[in-house]
């Protein structure tokens, strides 16, 4: 096995229930029919790393996505295409969404919209993603992976862009709002300089994203228990004026 199509193991954890439900079996199990090795990714995996329950189920596979369409269907399961273009697909098993994503690199991005080039390469794949905490896998014995050493700034509950911020934030400009979102629901300590600076830098591409959007990040960032501290945080870097048009000014 290449290099390009594994990882190795950094911790294990006791499967959550979860990962042992029927439902999840069933999506695992079809989507790895065929050899392939699909891996819980996200925040369902940084969740349960520190006790919190998964909102929602997210899936990572070595496969195009038509290929993990088919394998769902022949598994009986009902597959919607969420988001082909972009590789995700949506198995519903016992009445429940579980997203299911072809492991992928950005070709080319266009504020929130990227074309998207399929991999086997999960190092490939971590690269890609937001914060260091949201790019560990874990396969459904609770064997985690680590690509981009997302594991140790969780344990210091440290929210920490993954590689170059400035970039990271280019590839989607709401990564602003987001690092301030999970500040507030992760981060207690002063925030990671690098990250700050490049949001600050960057304010400007917030009014480049649509009303939807940023209403909900911003309502996400209300609803912590930080949320005065992470609001702090944005008028002092002048992402709140920004965000509000100059009527934080």
């Amino acid at each position: 096995m290449s290099a390009a199509d594994d990882l190795e193991p950094a911790r294990r954890i006791a499967p959550p229930d979860w990962m042992t439900d029927p439902a999840t079996r069933r999506v695992v199990a079809a989507l790895a029919a065929e050899g392939a090795r699909p891996r819980f990714v996200g925040g369902c995996v940084r969740d349960a790393l520190i006790g919190h329950a998964a909102k929602d189920i997210d899936i990572a596979v070595p496969m195009r996505p038509e290929a993990a369409m088919q394998l769902l269907r022949a598994a009986g399961l009902r597959v919607e295409p969420t988001g082909l273009d972009h590789g995700t697909v949506t198995a519903i098993a016992d009445h429940r969404p579980f997203e299911v994503t072809s492991l992928r690199v950005d070709a080319e991005t266009f504020g929130r919209h990227a074309r998207v080039a399929f991999t086997a390469d999960w190092r490939a794949d971590a690269a890609r993603r937001d914060f260091t905490m949201n790019a560990l896998y874990a396969d459904a014995d609770g064997t985690i992976y680590d690509p981009v050493g997302g594991l140790a700034d969780l344990d210091a509950r440290k929210v920490r862009f993954i590689g170059d911020p400035h970039r990271r934030i280019a590839e989607d400009a709401l990564r602003i709002l987001r690092f301030f979102r999970f500040y507030a629901r992760f981060d207690p300590g002063p925030p990671d300089a690098e990250a700050l600076a490049a949001c600050a830098a960057a304010a400007g591409l917030i009014d480049g994203l649509s009303g939807e959007r940023l209403r909900a990040e911003s309502l996400a960032i209300l609803s912590t228990d930080r949320a005065a501290e992470a609001l702090s945080l944005m008028a002092g870097c002048g992402v709140a004026a920004a965000l509000l048009g100059g009527a934080a000014e």
